[in-house]
């Protein structure tokens, strides 16, 4: 599939053949593309983040073997020299031309101050757990990327962020007590939202989004799976409506580049789908499970409506959420086919009227414009 540039370049080629643009247009155009595209990341870019990533994996994994042979001074002022010459260096280095190695560097002495964390905790017996100096490493990350603004540092926070919240659950260590569920990740998930617009960081803003709908689907496993999963369901229509009703003033807000509707679907089907598991454990075929399976499947079909056409992302969350409802269904009521045969058939039938009204209606909106043309 072509990239964006090579699409827009294709654009520009055949607008100017049929004389919508002038020559100088589209040279100015061209020109613009190219800066752009050479602003983008590069297959060069991605194997320096990777090579920072896997030096940082480094940092950290020498710094866990607890490595007795070095002196303690030694070992703290090794680990803050890499955090020194990874922020000043690649300062220096970005601005010299060099952005993706001057980000490389900022990434491995963010891991590196991750190690050195741990490591003086580890040396000097410090008071406070594992949670608390994962908390300081991602406060540490988001300060750089403030400091710096530095997109990929703010990702990495993000990822800290998540990976907190990942052990906080999994892991077995909570913030305040054993049995409370780490709220903080709210807090924290909506400075990095914050942040990122300082640091134009549209993906730590797209990953944020989606490890909030991923912490209500666990706040609702660990609370009540029906209240909250409704609560998402909810906000996530609210949002979704929002983005479709009033797209510039919500996209100036949210700045996803149009995505807001692609994550509020996403919320919506996660909702419905802790619902409908619900159901179908308590009720098995009963009323609760058909209810909610048919809402999810027209939600499914008023987001292709009303939000297809702009959002190839939207449109394969949508058919991937159809065949999941449909594999749903028919796993929760095949103890009765007959059952399942009728619940597909009446799916069928109304999404046939549907699709038959909606396409009418396409039609007549276009059609003006055929004329007119």
């Amino acid at each position: 599939m072509a990239s964006y540039s090579s699409r827009v370049r294709g654009d520009i080629e055949r607008w100017a053949a049929s004389g919508l643009i002038d020559a100088s247009t589209a040279a100015t155009l061209r020109r613009d593309v190219e800066a752009s595209d050479r602003r983008s990341l590069s297959f060069g870019s991605v194997l320096a983040m990777m090579a920072a990533l896997l030096f940082g994996a480094a940092i950290l994994i020498f710094v866990a073997a607890n490595w007795e042979a070095i002196p303690r001074l030694a070992r703290v002022c090794a680990l803050f020299a890499v955090i020194f010459v990874g922020y000043v260096g690649g300062a220096v280095v970005k601005s010299r031309g060099h952005p993706a190695i001057g980000e490389a560097l900022w990434i491995v002495a963010a891991a590196a101050f991750g190690g050195g964390i741990a490591l003086v905790g580890q040396m000097y017996h410090l008071a406070g757990d594992e949670s608390s100096a994962v908390l300081t490493w991602c406060a540490g990350t988001a300060l750089a990327a403030a400091a710096l603004r530095s997109n990929p540092l703010t990702v990495a926070a993000a990822g800290i962020a998540d990976g907190w919240l990942v052990m906080s659950l999994v892991g077995g260590f909570r913030l305040f007590a054993e049995t409370a569920f780490p709220h903080l990740f709210v807090a924290v998930a909506v400075a990095l939202f914050v942040l990122s617009y300082w640091t134009r960081s549209v993906v730590t803003r797209h990953l944020i989004l989606l490890s909030l709908i991923a912490y209500a689907g666990l706040f609702a496993m660990d609370h009540d799976v029906l209240q909250v999963s409704f609560a998402l369901a909810a906000v996530s229509v609210a949002l979704f409506a929002a983005a479709v009703l009033a797209p510039e003033p919500v996209e100036g807000i949210a700045r996803l580049g149009g995505r807001l509707p692609l994550h509020a679907l996403i919320g919506f089907l996660t909702g419905m789908a802790m619902i409908q598991f619900t159901f179908a454990d308590e009720t098995g075929t009963g009323g609760g499970f058909a209810a909610a399976s048919a809402v999810a499947l027209a939600g499914i079909a008023a987001a292709v409506v009303l939000a297809g056409r702009e959002s190839r992302g939207l449109r394969w969350i949508a058919y991937l959420g159809f065949a999941f409802e449909l594999v749903v269904i028919y796993l929760v009521t095949m103890q009765s086919m007959l059952g399942t045969a009728g619940f597909f058939l009446t799916a069928a039938i109304i999404l046939a009227i549907l699709a038959f009204a909606i396409i009418r209606i396409e039609r007549r909106w276009a059609a003006p414009v055929a004329k007119g043309a």
